[in-house]
């Protein structure tokens, strides 16, 4: 047993589990897949985007007209950039629908420090933040106002210059001078009017719609909102704006005026940067869906733009199974991608990148002359891919093309994909697991029931029950092939068997005829020779004889006790009253020996072979009389239990040896040591065999205080007692009651 439980390992149904796990090579592989697929599908889309930008580049090649529309020598005039609007802006003084990107792009005039785009300092009131944007060909702007004290226009006066208001400067496609002063009577609509030259009165009596806007105050003064036609500019974008402020409501005079314009020795505008139309006519009819094209100069001033990069990504609910299945698998990727790719998996779209840095290095590349295209995020939903490509004239570059284009249809495909993957792993892992299950269980099923069927063929003291198995002979396989080579082996094993139960009756009969004869001879002998009849020799001759004959009888005793006790019919017996007698009967024959006897003094019935059960003590106490100490007495005793009697014998005298009591009671098994050799180990074979045929069990244990041993039988006690045979016992109790 100690060998079986260190050779014990993992069972059939785990070795095919830890077998079912090479299936996780599928996903596994298919993430792998899907990943270089991925990153081949954004290549691929990069070397596209770049390939268009090169085109695109290439139609304005050595077009340096198209990019001198503004003065060459640049630096002499202040620029206010325009920026790009992708969303509607609605006049209500509020900055949010500007986009989140341009927060930070105001630019600032009036600081107390003298400069007018510094950022330390504080504000004089008067002071202005201002953001410039275009959009759908009207030029937006964004006013952020410090004035201590709001002084509003006064509806009775014809002076517009006597209130808080905002003076535009510009230069009108006809090339004449354009004035427009923006004023408003209470916070709301903003009225625009033609202004004189002096800035006083209006040139008309009615005011500007073309141009609108939206006043609102502040805890430190007041925002503007409005919009003005690009179309009322010319092309060179000379554009000039001025805040003046008035703190006395009763005086009503101008105390500081706040403005755009460069500063004495220069021009006297600032320079408005937009598209350039003749470039957006070029590339206008260029783009296609999911793709923004922008001309970019050389001071990084956008010249066109169209199309846009940004697309509606459906969202798909949460608790679909998709849902919750995706969830799961966005958990545990970074482990998985580790695992299958050997690297850390760096999302691209988890974080935001600084989409502003990183698209100022792409045009400064592009700029320097390097063609470039590159992936990145510009929020949690969205990503695109940049590519630029230079616009060169004379060996100079002279701007560049950037293309934009999200990878929606990447990432749909990707999700696509990852769905299918997922859902094929579950489903075949499930599926396969399933399978394995079920067929370890069947396989393990049928090799337990060959091993119960193997192992009941054999009783626990070696001797065959059967000789063929039924269980998995018809089988096909190789536990059929096991099941067919075990039923073989049991019944040569069975043949076997029969052959040596059959040799002691054999022996018998082919031995008793020559002992007969010989031991015929021996007493003729010593009768005709009477010099011979004391004889050592004669008498050994004598014993060997008695000790053959002996050994035969015993063996065939022992051979013929089974098929005996099944032809013997069984009665139900008083086990007390027979024990008492059977006592008395031992005190008459072994007058040497000391009987003692306890019994129950009450009826005990048991359905026996009473012969037999007289031959079980016979066995029982030959043992105990051999063994037994000198001047000690064999005890026999009677116990009733609920369910079973319990007949015990013992005798003081040498104990058992360690780990012989199971094999004690095994046919041609002995522990008399070789002094006692015509004794052959049958006797006890002999008592575990009417025992066991009795229903009942024994067993050899040493006394507690080492002093001898004790034969402990246990048969079971009879249910069903015949009435006349109560009513005896019952009578011979109160007998021995009396």
């Amino acid at each position: 047993m100690k060998m079986l439980r260190q050779i014990r390992g993992p069972r059939l149904g785990t070795k095919l589990m830890l077998l079912g796990l090479l299936l996780f090579i599928l996903p596994w592989f298919s993430y792998r897949q899907l990943v270089e697929m991925e990153r081949l599908l954004i290549q691929g889309q990069s070397h596209a985007q770049l390939l268009t930008a090169e085109g695109i580049s290439t139609l304005f090649n050595g077009r340096e007209d198209l990019f001198n529309d503004l003065p060459v020598t640049i630096e002499d005039y202040e620029s206010l950039f325009a920026h790009p609007l992708q969303n509607n802006i609605r006049l209500d003084g509020r900055v949010e629908d500007w986009g989140d990107e341009l927060t930070d792009k105001y630019l600032t005039f009036g600081m107390e420090a003298g400069s007018s785009t510094g950022t330390d300092g504080s504000m004089e009131d008067g002071a202005f933040q201002l953001l410039l944007g275009e959009r759908g060909g009207q030029l937006y702007v964004h006013m952020r106002v410090t004035d201590s004290n709001v002084v509003y226009r006064d509806p009775d006066y014809l002076r517009l210059d006597n209130a808080d208001h905002v003076r535009l400067s510009f230069i009108r496609a006809d090339g004449e001078d354009g004035r427009i002063g923006l004023v408003f009577p209470a916070p709301g609509v903003v009225t625009a009017y033609q202004m004189d030259a002096d800035w006083r009165f209006a040139a008309t009596g009615t005011p500007d719609n073309s141009i609108q806007g939206y006043v609102e105050p502040t805890d430190d003064g007041w925002v503007m909102e409005f919009r003005l036609p690009l179309e009322q500019l010319g092309s060179r974008r000379y554009f000039g704006l001025a805040v003046a402020d008035v703190d006395d409501a009763n005086e009503r005079s101008i105390v500081n005026l706040v403005q755009t314009l460069p500063t004495a020795g220069k021009e006297s505008f600032n320079l408005v940067v937009l598209r350039s139309p003749e470039v957006l006519n070029i590339i206008q009819g260029l783009g296609y869906s999911g793709a923004r094209i922008l001309v970019i100069d050389s001071q990084k001033r956008v010249r066109a733009e169209t199309g846009t990069h940004i697309t509606t990504i459906p969202s798909e609910p949460r608790n679909t199974f998709f849902g919750f299945i995706r969830d799961g698998f966005e958990y545990v990727r970074p482990l998985l991608h580790r695992v299958s790719m050997l690297e850390a998996w760096e999302p691209a779209r988890s974080v935001p990148d600084n989409s502003d840095a990183t698209a100022d290095a792409t045009i400064s590349a592009s700029l320097n002359g390097e063609p470039i295209a590159l992936r990145r995020s510009l929020d949690e939903y969205v990503e695109i891919i940049m590519a630029a490509h230079p616009i060169v004239s004379r060996d100079a570059v002279i701007g560049t093309v950037v293309v934009e284009q999200n990878i929606d249809e990447i990432l749909s495909f990707q999700r696509s994909a990852l769905e299918q993957v997922i859902l094929l792993s579950i489903t075949s892992v499930f599926a396969v697991f399933i399978a394995l299950l079920a067929f370890s269980v069947r396989l393990a099923w049928r090799i337990r029931n060959l091993r119960r069927e193997a192992s009941a063929a054999i009783d626990q003291y070696g001797r065959l029950k059967t000789n063929t198995l039924k269980n998995e002979i018809h089988a096909g396989d190789e536990i059929g092939d096991l099941a067919r080579s075990v039923s073989n082996m049991l019944s040569k094993l069975h043949q076997h068997n029969h052959f040596l139960e059959n040799m002691p009756r054999t022996l018998r009969h082919e031995i008793n005829n020559p002992l007969n004869t010989l031991s015929t001879s021996l007493q003729n002998l010593a009768e005709e020779n009477p010099e011979v009849r004391d004889s050592k020799y004669l008498d050994s001759a004598k014993r060997g004889v008695i000790r053959i004959g002996s050994i035969v009888q015993n063996l065939a005793d022992a051979a013929n006790l089974e098929e005996s006790l099944e032809a013997e019919d069984l009665e139900v017996v008083d086990i007390q009253q027979l024990l008492e007698n059977y006592v008395s009967n031992c005190r008459v024959s072994h007058d040497e020996c000391e009987f003692v006897y306890r019994g129950t003094n009450h009826p005990v019935f048991a359905e026996v072979s009473d012969y037999r059960i007289e031959q079980l003590l016979d066995k029982i106490l030959d043992n105990a009389i051999d063994f037994h100490r000198t001047n000690s007495p064999i005890k026999v005793q009677l116990d009733a239990y609920r369910d079973y009697l319990q007949i015990t014998v013992a005798n003081r005298g040498p104990i058992l040896p360690d780990k012989s009591e199971k094999s004690l009671f095994d046919s041609m098994v002995s522990h008399r040591g070789p002094q006692n050799r015509l004794h052959f180990g049958l006797g006890l074979y002999v008592v575990r065999i009417i025992a066991e045929y009795h229903g009942g069990t024994v067993q050899a244990v040493n006394l507690t205080d080492g002093s001898g041993v004790a034969i402990v039988v246990q048969l079971p006690i009879a249910e069903d007692v015949p009435d006349a045979l109560r009513v005896a016992a019952n009578g011979e109790e109160r007998s021995w009651a009396s």
